[in-house]
């Protein structure tokens, strides 16, 4: 500002921003479900994702280096990435066997 003691809305005519929360909104769903992931519950499911979710696109994505679709359109997208999966599945049978316990 060219003026900087403009600034103070008690001395001149300032710039003032405001921002008026109305607590009346109405719920998201993202709130909805930042708590439902706070939740006792949430933390316990969200804890396993690791175990469970995140190492198989990692294996994809890194291991079998699929960074990009090389396809177009929306059904070939999908067929090249049922095929990525079913690689990743026949590694695990291929790699751990029918385990009987």
């Amino acid at each position: 500002m060219q003026n900087p003691t403009s600034v103070d809305h008690r001395k001149g005519s300032g710039r003032q921003v405001s921002f008026i929360l109305n607590d009346k909104r109405k719920p998201n769903y993202t709130g909805w479900m930042k708590h439902r992931v706070d939740s006792d519950y949430g933390k316990y499911i969200y804890s396993h994702r690791m175990s469970v979710v995140e190492p198989v696109f990692a294996n994809i994505g890194t291991q079998k280096r699929l960074n990009r679709f090389s396809l177009r359109g929306k059904t070939k997208v999908d067929c090249q990435w049922k095929l990525y999966c079913m690689v990743h599945n026949i590694e695990k049978l291929a790699n751990y066997g029918n385990i009987t316990g």
